[in-house]
């Protein structure tokens, strides 16, 4: 057995019942304030409501990453948090191609759809 195993100093930051439940709360706060936000009609802009529900997003996943995987910057020495960004890069990456694909597909082809259907009636 290793002096670390030894001496219990490999402590893993396990969370207790009290993080547990608050980051549960937070969770639920997350969720029902975008939910109603909606549901409500949200802002006069949609664009504003839409980036609204999005960071209310962001900030939710920041809590389940701290509260439910103890993913913090001393935890793994650093190396939990660098997978993470790679992650986040990679995910803004695919998110931003997917939304810029369907944008011009959308531009580009759906002007020809609307002809037709004039036409047809």
């Amino acid at each position: 057995m290793s002096e670390i195993h030894a001496s219990g100093a490999a402590h893993h930051d396990h969370g207790t019942h009290a993080s547990y439940a608050t980051g549960f709360a937070l969770s639920v706060v997350l969720t029902a304030l975008p939910f109603g936000l909606v549901m409500l009609g949200g802002f006069a802009s949609p664009v504003v409501t839409a980036l609204t529900v999005v960071g209310f997003a962001v900030v939710q996943i920041v809590v389940h990453m701290v509260f439910f995987l103890h993913m913090t910057s001393r935890a793994e020495e650093g190396w939990s948090m660098l997978a993470m960004i790679f992650t986040a890069v990679i995910v803004v990456i695919m998110l931003s191609g997917s939304l810029w694909v369907m944008y011009h597909l959308n531009t580009n082809m759906m002007p020809q759809m609307s002809h037709d259907l004039e036409n047809m009636q």
